[in-house]
């Protein structure tokens, strides 16, 4: 008769096996989360100039990206793309010169598995806070495209979506100083004013001693100078 139960070395081997299964499993699930495009800060208020940056670290399929094509969201009242020397930058600009789309071209494409990422300054508009706000971008490759675009319904989860946009979820409304500058920052540089101000005045009697000294020291030459050509 034909045993059934498993040897040992093949229990041994289907244990194994199990692991290494539940091992790449374990290490799938942050990878499949993390192809995407990343924004940070996740939270921005309105009103205010507000530093975004895209991250990703994958390309299309592998193949290396080329450039990515960002398309500007209502709620959004500038945009200003920062600079930076691996990409080159390109705008299309709406009627009231607030540009609608901007494109990242790549100067060397970028591989997959490595790290890059984009920037732009972005004033909200108060008509935006207190929502969740959408940049969908197209990933562009050397082969293929990847247009992260899906937003979630609501109560859905964006961890479901194939190729969710990056979202920012707008605050309430801070006061500028019209600049797009909040008022904690000018105050900020208020108080900067104001310790520089209260140094100069601390070292003015300080100034002031010295140069007294310097007369003293003066007249007293003066004198000695004046007695010995007396005495001369």
């Amino acid at each position: 008769m034909t045993s059934t139960v498993p040897s040992a070395a093949r229990r041994t081997r289907l244990t194994v096996a199990g692991v290494a299964v539940g091992a790449a499993l374990v290490l799938a699930a942050p990878l499949a989360a993390s192809a995407h495009v990343h924004v940070t800060p996740e939270a921005s208020d309105a009103g205010t100039s507000n530093r975004l940056s895209f991250s990703f670290s994958h390309g299309c399929e592998d193949a290396p990206t080329t450039a990515l094509v960002f398309d500007i969201p209502a709620g959004v009242d500038g945009v200003t793309p920062v600079l930076d020397g691996a990409w080159t930058i390109s705008r299309e600009l709406g009627d009231d010169g607030i540009p609608t789309q901007v494109t990242y071209t790549a100067v060397t494409p970028v591989e997959s598995g490595v790290a890059a990422a984009v920037s732009m300054d972005v004033i909200f508009a108060s008509s935006a806070a207190g929502t969740d706000v959408a940049f969908p971008v197209l990933q562009q490759c050397t082969t293929g495209a990847t247009d992260w675009s899906e937003v979630a319904e609501a109560g859905a989860d964006a961890e479901s979506l194939e190729a969710p946009a990056p979202v920012v979820a707008v605050g309430e409304v801070v006061e500028s100083d019209g600049h797009g500058h909040s008022d904690a920052a000018a105050d900020d540089h208020a108080d900067e004013g104001d310790h520089a101000e209260a140094a100069a005045d601390s070292s003015d009697p300080v100034a002031r001693w010295l140069a007294g000294g310097a007369l003293v020291a003066a007249i007293a030459a003066l004198g000695v100078a004046l007695l010995r050509r007396r005495k001369a």
